[in-house]
């Protein structure tokens, strides 16, 4: 019966034109459902695509009367333990826990990458004074995030932050 009405609802959204906003209402009287059954119906009214994890499993009933499509997808993925992220026209969705661990790792990565790579390179190219002997001195009084290397042939300065 939940899958009837869920498709005279949908059928009504698309008809509307109003699917690909997130105003578009819909009503759900749904018992017993597969929660991913639900999200791509509701993602389909809103012309998105579902990647749903494999570990994603719930039964649930929902019913709603005249909600916008995407309070109705939060309210049936919060039922169920759920999430989601976007990425363009595509929405994943997966347990809380994992995505948020997800999420954590993207950062310390992010993190790892930047602290990698140098922010700034600075070159100072002597004329009075020997680039090899000033080097060790100018290092020492530097922050320790900030390295000073050589170039014999050019007689420079190489600073690097």
């Amino acid at each position: 019966m939940g899958r009837i009405i869920l498709m005279i609802s949908v059928g009504w959204a698309l008809s509307t034109g109003a699917a690909e906003t997130p105003e578009a209402r819909i009503s759900l009287d749904l018992k017993e459902a597969d929660v991913r059954t639900v999200a791509d119906a509701l993602l389909q009214v809103s012309g998105l695509q579902a990647v749903v994890d494999p570990e994603v499993s719930c039964r649930l009933t929902l019913k709603v009367h005249q909600l916008s499509w995407l309070r109705a997808l939060q309210a049936a993925l919060t039922a169920c333990g759920l999430s989601y992220e976007g990425d363009g026209s595509v929405v994943r969705i997966a347990t809380r826990e994992r995505l948020r661990s997800e999420l954590v790792e993207r950062r310390r990565l992010a993190e790892l990458k930047q602290e990698s790579r140098p922010d700034r390179l600075t070159l100072v190219r002597l004329s009075y004074a020997r680039a090899r002997e000033m080097a060790p001195l100018l290092e020492k009084l530097l922050s320790p995030h900030t390295h000073v290397v050589y170039d014999d042939r050019t007689n420079t300065l190489v600073f690097v932050n």
